[in-house]
């Protein structure tokens, strides 16, 4: 008898470990996230961009995270080449670890020439954007953010841009 009764006792007891073990995943303490995007482009003439966006956020509140983004994004043809570099703070809400509402400014410094005129420029320019999207979770607290953002600066006819409304795909780790 205390053959079978001893080894049942040990099996039940470490189902019961294993099970607490499960349901009692360690939480989340790291404030801190980072994450980002990347792109690319081709096009006619010859046209190619190479775009990275990366960022690192504190979480203020489990639904509430700020930080600092920057970018950089390469893009040339056979009319012209630019290279450009921003920088700017960010603020993300959260809603249910599913949507999100996000404000993001950039300050973006601009080298761009023109092959066919022969014109050159060095130039800065601002960005507010202001949008949201959803969130898709790939892992623990990993998630890939498919979203749309408006620049409520852009000006038609005085912005480097081509349009104001800009989709944004990027992966955030450690919400």
């Amino acid at each position: 008898m205390k053959k079978f009764i001893i080894p049942l006792f040990l099996l039940i007891s470490g189902s019961v470990f294993s099970q607490q073990a499960i349901t009692a995943a360690p939480e989340n303490t790291n404030r801190w996230t980072f994450g980002g995007g990347i792109g690319f482009g081709f096009g006619s003439n010859n046209y190619f961009n190479l775009s990275a966006a990366p960022r690192v956020g504190y979480r203020l509140t489990n639904d509430l995270e700020g930080g600092v983004l920057g970018s950089v994004s390469w893009q040339k043809s056979n009319a012209y080449s630019s290279t450009m570099f921003g920088v700017g703070p960010f603020l993300n809400y959260y809603i249910a670890r599913t949507f999100f509402i996000s404000a993001n400014y950039q300050h973006y410094f601009i080298n761009y020439k023109d092959k066919f005129y022969d014109f050159k420029a060095n130039t800065d320019e601002d960005a507010l954007y202001l949008g949201g999207g959803y969130m898709q979770q790939i892992g623990n607290n990993s998630y890939l953010q498919l979203g749309l953002m408006y620049n409520v600066l852009w000006k038609e006819n005085s912005s480097i841009f081509s349009s104001g409304l800009v989709p944004n795909i990027g992966f955030v780790v450690g919400l």
